[in-house]
């Protein structure tokens, strides 16, 4: 297994589920961390912290403004590049992702559904669980076949944070 050093840069921000340390490279955002979350890589491979100069600056100030936006109840949609790598399978889940309205849930298995693989809601599952850049692509949307509020690699609490969040603001009821 290969470490994720060159080439990336991280800066920590505060928000109201905790620190959520951001990761760029490429040009774009490669992470979004937040504190205990399972599949969180070794702090080793996120970088060195950047600068007001770094290579990265810029990435990581427009994901930290647009995250700091969308806890605030202003912001709806992510619109930054993102450099997240992964399997094709799971690109096609986490671009998926990206297409859940604001405010609304869905299961796995209308998520597997709706990339073609009907039978693969387990494989979306552990996709959605290897999400890099969570709530930027918005894994908490998905939930259990009964709307239960199952797997967040962040914990229930912030799942159901996030959630709650975009109800108000969105006004919409989650089933």
């Amino acid at each position: 297994m290969s470490t994720r050093t060159s080439g990336f840069t991280q800066s920590i921000v505060a928000s109201p589920i905790g620190p959520l340390t951001l990761v760029a490279a490429d040009g774009g955002l490669a992470g979004v961390y937040m504190d205990a979350q399972r599949h969180l890589p070794p702090a080793c491979t996120l970088g060195e912290p950047c600068g007001p100069d770094g290579p990265h600056a810029a990435s990581l100030a427009a994901a930290a403004g647009q995250l700091a936006e969308y806890f605030a109840g202003e912001r709806t949609r992510f619109e930054l590049p993102l450099a997240t790598g992964g399997t094709g399978f799971q690109r096609r889940v986490w671009a998926a992702l990206r297409d859940i309205p604001y405010g609304e849930t869905i299961s796995y298995g209308e998520l597997a559904r709706r990339i073609g693989s009907a039978s693969a809601s387990r494989a979306v599952g552990l996709a959605n669980g290897r999400n890099p850049v969570s709530i930027i692509v918005p894994c908490h949307r998905v939930v259990g076949s009964n709307g239960s509020l199952t797997g967040y690699g962040g914990g229930l609490d912030r799942k159901r944070f996030l959630l709650g969040l975009e109800q108000r603001v969105s006004g919409r009821t989650l089933a």
